[in-house]
């Protein structure tokens, strides 16, 4: 399916997932970003993908459409289906499953792959995807663990994720909030945010090798439309607004989080912050 192709069908995807109930725009928005990053990766129908951070299924719907009524895809979390809101897990993925695309998908919650009961065959699958969720390890030692323990299953890894590096000052309230975040991960107060751990792009392409995987492409890609940076900052803000959640932290540590989070109160905007810029890596 070329790009064209698929970012037509973004209204129709998007309409199908149960958080356009509550904000259709930003679902809309979402899908399409997702949806011009599939078409990029020449994903053919008929294949199987293994899409690791599968969380509520926004690019589990693409891919679903990506590969056709003869393609599967197993949209694998470690999160259980009760996690999430307005719309938890377990709620989007049983639209999604009740919907046409329902057949090619196969939900996997509470499932870490590094758990040795999870195996596949060798080549089980032509792809792997990890689609904005590597931030949510723990440590880059386990995401590492996970590639190198799945590098048998796929042919191919399609990976995106933010880019730390900003292009331009607006973005910088969105990249204070995330490393905001990943420090208090850092000093050992761990939340349920989607930012644990924060790296940069070049981080991924030292870590890929060490895990068996070869990259050969990096391209940057287009957020503009997306509403994460206001996400990340509303997250951040609450975080260390909590008095009991900051008090277990080292008082260095503290003073250094409270004194970055009123830079971040100066700078962030009441809502329309531009979020980072994000980058795909392709890796056999």
């Amino acid at each position: 399916m070329n790009h064209s192709d698929l970012l037509a069908q973004a209204p129709s995807l998007a309409a199908g997932m149960a958080a356009a109930d509550h904000s259709p725009d930003t679902q809309l928005s979402q899908t399409r970003h997702r949806a011009a990053l599939v078409a990029s990766w020449h994903i053919a129908p008929g294949s199987t993908v293994l899409e690791l951070g599968c969380g509520q299924g926004d690019m589990t719907a693409v891919l679903a459409e990506a590969v056709g009524p003869e393609g599967r895809v197993v949209a694998v979390d470690v999160a259980a289906p009760s996690y999430g809101a307005p719309v938890t897990l377990g709620e989007s993925a049983a639209r999604l499953a009740a919907g046409p695309l329902g057949p090619r998908i196969d939900f996997r919650f509470g499932t870490d792959v590094l758990d040795p009961s999870v195996d596949f065959p060798e080549s089980t699958f032509d792809h792997v995807v990890l689609a904005h969720c590597s931030w949510y390890f723990t440590s880059l030692g386990q995401l590492r663990d996970t590639l190198a323990w799945v590098r048998s299953w796929a042919q191919r890894l399609w990976f995106t994720e933010w880019d730390l590096t900003p292009a331009s000052d607006d973005q910088l309230a969105h990249l204070l909030a995330v490393l905001i975040q990943g420090q208090v991960e850092a000093a050992g107060l761990h939340g349920q945010g989607n930012v644990r751990t924060p790296f940069s792009r070049e981080g991924l392409l030292r870590l890929l090798p060490e895990a068996g995987w070869t990259a050969d492409g990096s391209e940057p890609v287009d957020t503009e439309e997306l509403q994460d940076g206001d996400w990340e900052i509303a997250a951040c803000l609450d975080l260390v607004g909590s008095d009991e959640c900051l008090a277990t932290l080292p008082e260095p540590v503290r003073q250094l989080v409270l004194s970055q989070a009123d830079v971040l109160r100066a700078i962030a905007k009441p809502r329309g912050n531009r979020a980072l810029a994000a980058y795909s890596v392709t890796a056999c």
